[in-house]
């Protein structure tokens, strides 16, 4: 579904990203492991277009999308959830999940389908998305993402300030969706994170990226064998 080759980014005169390559797969989470200042998000914003690639390929489902305009990779199948969330807070739920609908006619419905992965967000449509609660915020995200139906969702740190019982909900999600996604078609989801054990639980695939490079990669049943706890606790 995804797959990167030779990606470098720069911020001035800073090599931020070094020779990056991976695929992402349908059917797999492919987790993306690093501590603060790394690159892992610098990496998600080139995979969506936000910064320009300086070297390198990015290519979707076998289509050339390296120089391509974020909304053009949405409408590609890309969903993509920020770090931080970034909801429109004015806004109510229902219209934060009509704006994931952007790319698509006019008209076009909200998925039911979205409701019953999140039913908090059926209960609370008509309220604004800065009266939920960061656990609800980050499912609204999640879920705004999804609303066109993407082949491959993209997730930068979805755990960070949520409450373990949501945390769980939203593995939960993530396991279905790769598995059927919305329309019993198995989604590719890359997954940026910290948290160790939610990461190893879900991982089919790993990467541990150290100043911009990925320095360690293997299955994701094989994280504790490869010593991924503990390079990633050095």
């Amino acid at each position: 579904m995804l797959k990167v080759e030779g990606l470098n980014q720069y911020y001035g005169g800073s090599h931020i990203l070094r020779n990056l390559a991976f695929e992402a797969r349908p059917g797999e989470v492919t987790v993306v492991l690093g501590r603060n200042g790394v690159g892992k998000t610098t990496l998600l914003k080139s995979l969506m277009g936000v910064v320009p690639v300086k070297t390198g390929s990015v290519h979707l489902d076998g289509q050339d999308i390296t120089r391509a305009t974020s909304y053009d990779r949405v409408r590609r199948g890309i969903g993509y959830v920020p770090q931080g969330r970034e909801i429109f807070s004015r806004l109510t739920v229902e219209d934060n999940l009509a704006m994931g609908l952007a790319t698509r006619p006019g008209g076009t419905p909200i998925p039911p389908a979205l409701f019953e992965l999140f039913p908090v967000l059926q209960q609370m449509l008509h309220r604004r998305g800065g009266d939920l609660s960061g656990g609800q915020q980050q499912q609204l995200a999640i879920a705004r993402a999804l609303a066109a139906g993407p082949k491959l969702l993209i997730l930068d740190e979805p755990t960070e300030g949520i409450q373990p019982s949501i945390i769980k909900d939203i593995g939960r999600v993530i396991r279905m969706l790769v598995e059927r996604g919305l329309n019993a078609e198995p989604m590719a989801v890359v997954l940026v994170e910290q948290y160790y054990d939610f990461a190893a639980e879900l991982a089919d695939r790993y990467l541990i990226m150290e100043r911009g490079e990925i320095v360690q990669a293997g299955m994701g049943r094989n994280m504790e064998l490869d010593g991924a706890r503990q390079r990633m606790s050095i």
